[in-house]
């Protein structure tokens, strides 16, 4: 028996696939989303890629789960669509925690930081105190302007800085880095100097009920660029599993297709009268208005 049977053999197609170098990802892009998620994926930013390397469930883990609450039986397609949608409208949640992805991911350190922020994920990531960083570094395609009205993000592009500046200071504090390894400093202490452009990577995993609320926030045009590339890939990854409830979601999620009225808003446009608010709220009205052509 040959190394190629034995493998097959001992471990299967999924574990094959683990072991495999992954730099394969670098020619990954929509063309490459294939039936078989489970070593699918996309190449993000300049170093990073997400890829879905494992999954436990489908919409139909979903329904059965849903109808376990009531003692109901197997149902016809249509009848299970009928259900997703009406569980994502009123916000029944618990069903959807049934379904699991892992993903495989490769970011910038600042990038990374956003995606923990969301803390009903388990991360395992790699460690700079066991391994050394490598010498790679994203610098932004365009640079952009600090918002006037977003206080968090920018809008319009900035020519402040060159990117060679950019990719020189980089280029310092990965030689500083380099020089404090070989004057014997730890890893642990030595990684300090590092820009947090620098790329880390982890292993993501997520139910589907947290995942989508991720994506609501992460796809979001009021996202950070960056951040986006990441979740834009993820949402094309978990499609093809979860057809139904991705349409039930993107129909009904107020960060979506649906929309999201206010006890104010709902007497506002029932009685005609002026909305009363604060700006902000004044100003978030209005676009809905435009939007119902009202």
């Amino acid at each position: 028996m040959n190394i190629g049977d034995w493998m097959h053999d001992a471990l299967g197609d999924f574990q094959i696939a683990e072991i495999k170098d992954y730099h394969y990802i670098d020619t990954f892009n929509e063309e490459h989303l294939k039936d078989d998620c489970t070593i699918s994926g996309f190449k993000c930013l300049d170093f990073g890629f997400v890829r879905l390397v494992d999954t436990m469930g489908t919409d139909s883990a979903i329904v059965q789960a849903a109808r376990t609450s009531y003692g109901g039986g197997e149902k016809s397609p249509d009848e299970d669509r009928k259900l997703l949608r009406y569980l994502m409208r009123h916000r029944h949640t618990t069903p959807f925690e049934m379904c699991e992805f892992k993903f495989h991911c490769k970011m910038p350190i600042f990038v990374a930081r956003q995606f923990i922020r969301h803390r009903t994920a388990s991360v395992n990531e790699a460690s700079l105190r066991y391994t050394e960083a490598k010498d790679e570094f994203f610098v932004p395609e365009s640079f952009r302007k600090q918002g006037s009205a977003n206080k968090q993000g920018g809008d319009e592009t900035c020519e402040a800085f060159a990117h060679a500046d950019v990719a020189v200071a980089q280029s310092h504090a990965y030689v500083t880095y380099t020089r404090l390894l070989q004057a014997g400093v730890s890893r642990e202490l030595a990684r300090c100097v590092l820009p947090v452009s620098a790329y880390t990577e982890w292993y993501w995993k997520i139910d589907l009920h947290n995942l989508l609320h991720f994506l609501a926030l992460r796809c979001d045009s009021h996202a950070q660029a960056e951040i986006r590339v990441f979740a834009d890939a993820m949402l094309k990854l978990i499609q093809p599993i979860v057809p139904l409830t991705v349409e039930a979601w993107n129909d009904y999620h107020p960060m979506r297709g649906g929309m999201l009225l206010s006890r104010m808003e709902i007497e506002s446009i029932a009685t005609g009268n002026g909305f009363v608010g604060s700006q902000r709220e004044s100003d978030e009205f209005d676009s809905k208005i435009k939007r119902l052509g009202l």
